[in-house]
């Protein structure tokens, strides 16, 4: 009898890691398992060397994946890299942005066209389609909130969650886990994998601009380049305005601006640790509707 196929996603994150280690020693007689990584070229270089890490001492054999966008009303598809050809500098964002414009709250399509697309494509290249193999979702079992038990209507995705259904598992778990590893994760829980995603807190953003504030160059950059692409919509209404990565229809410029850095910040706190992008941006996890993203791929699928 075949074995139920399963696809692992791997974020890069301490999380994502410890239920892909716990899926792969304690499953495999179950499963037929594949471990995923979707590069976004805008995850930490720490990041990196953690899922390289974690193939070299624990045999993850990940696939490395980055976007590979097309003109027109194609889907995002992939291609395959490697620990050394993985781009660093942002470029696959970059191609993103270029033709869906500047990504924030209200046009979240960042995660869409650089994880889930891609990790859809890749399936179909191995032969597993929508609907007949099982996604692995790196959410804990003291984040319920998190979880969501239906069928994505927006992708298709079978979503588990072994974290707390399989092996229910808690941050504390996590983190007891990799003290007694050789090697972790070599970021703060407050720099998360993607360096300045619009998720984050203001505190966050605030703490990263203190310790490299080049990691906002990028989308300064992005900005400036690319802001009136795809149109743009505030509180509802249609604007000429360009579109702004932060909340509160903000620019970097704008974001940096409100920084008081004259006092300490304060520690964050456990709430602001597992808000949104904090430790990982996990795909699959939304079922808002896309008519871009279904228009396409189902543009795609009849090809």
């Amino acid at each position: 009898m075949a074995k139920q196929r399963l696809l692992i996603l791997n974020s890069g994150g301490l999380t994502s890691a410890y239920m892909t280690r716990r899926l792969l020693t304690e499953y495999a007689d179950e499963y037929e398992m594949v471990v995923v990584f979707a590069n976004t070229g805008q995850e930490n270089n720490e990041t990196l060397d953690f899922v390289r890490d974690c193939d070299v001492n624990f045999g993850f054999n990940t696939v490395w994946i980055e976007a590979v966008v097309h003109a027109g009303r194609v889907a995002t598809s992939h291609k395959v890299v490697n620990y050394e050809t993985a781009k660093r500098s942002g470029e696959p964002f970059e191609q993103v942005v270029v033709k869906y414009g500047i990504p924030n709250h209200s046009y979240p399509h960042c995660t869409r066209e650089l994880k889930e697309n891609p990790i859809h494509s890749y399936a179909r290249s191995i032969g597993w389609a929508k609907g007949e193999y099982l996604t692995a979702i790196g959410i804990r079992a003291d984040e319920p909130r998190r979880v969501k038990r239906s069928i994505s209507k927006q992708t298709g995705q079978i979503r588990i969650y072994p974290l707390v259904d399989m092996f229910p598992t808690d941050k504390l778990d996590v983190l007891d886990f990799w003290e007694q590893q050789s090697f972790r994760l070599q970021l703060k829980d407050y720099q998360g994998n993607c360096k300045v995603c619009f998720k984050k807190s203001d505190k966050k953003l605030q703490q990263i601009y203190r310790d490299n504030w080049h990691h906002f160059d990028i989308f300064a950059y992005l900005e400036n380049q690319y802001g009136h692409v795809g149109g743009n919509s505030i509180k509802g209404q249609p604007s000429d305005e360009p579109r702004k990565f932060y909340r509160g229809y903000r620019s970097v410029r704008d974001l940096i601006a409100s920084f008081d850095l004259s006092q300490p910040l304060p520690p964050v706190d456990d709430e602001e640790t597992n808000e949104g992008c904090a430790s990982s941006c996990e795909p699959f996890m939304s079922d808002e509707e896309s008519p871009v993203w279904g228009a396409e791929a189902m543009a795609q699928e009849s090809e």
